[in-house]
């Protein structure tokens, strides 16, 4: 717990400082800038100051922070909803706003992220292997279908998408 008899504080930067300055990072949750201040030594009345001053700036909102982050992660990192339901509940956010942020995520566009991803995992010698030995598409399958599903994918679309995406590399040369 810092006082304002502490020097340190006195010469550290200020809350509102620290504050700014994660902002200036990337924009963080209610949850996230809290626990940050925290971890940096200000006490729950300082914190409860700043998170006052941010709301009253409105620097801080868990739906348009939500709603950004679902876009970054699908459109950047192509995660799908199972991963971005859990990154977002680890940064405290509320599992309403979780879910309104995965509304608007199309469905179609999750599937053609899926797709895309395959085609990128897919190499030609796996394609090779496929077409010469067709025993060797379910090792190639549960590869693939675990990847998604790590990213993030249900299994059902993974499923989906890697059953669809071989059947198209071993049919298109027969």
């Amino acid at each position: 717990m810092s006082t304002t008899s502490d020097p340190e504080e006195r010469t550290g930067p200020s809350a509102w400082d620290a504050a700014l300055r994660l902002l200036g990072v990337r924009a963080r949750s209610r949850h996230e800038m809290i626990d940050r201040l925290a971890r940096k030594g200000f006490d729950s009345d300082t914190v409860d100051e700043v998170m006052a001053r941010l709301d009253k700036h409105h620097l801080i909102d868990d739906e348009d922070f939500a709603a950004e982050w679902v876009r970054s992660r699908h459109a950047h990192s192509a995660r799908g909803r199972v991963a971005l339901r859990q990154e977002l509940r680890a940064k405290g956010i509320d599992a309403g706003i979780v879910e309104s942020a995965l509304a608007d995520l199309d469905p179609e566009d999750e599937r053609v992220a899926a797709t895309d991803l395959i085609a990128k995992k897919l190499t030609p010698s796996q394609v090779d292997r496929l077409q010469e030995d067709p025993a060797s598409r379910d090792a190639v399958f549960r590869r693939l279908v675990g990847m998604l599903m790590r990213r993030g994918y249900a299994q059902s679309l993974a499923i989906e998408v890697v059953t669809e995406s071989l059947d198209a590399v071993t049919t298109s040369t027969d």
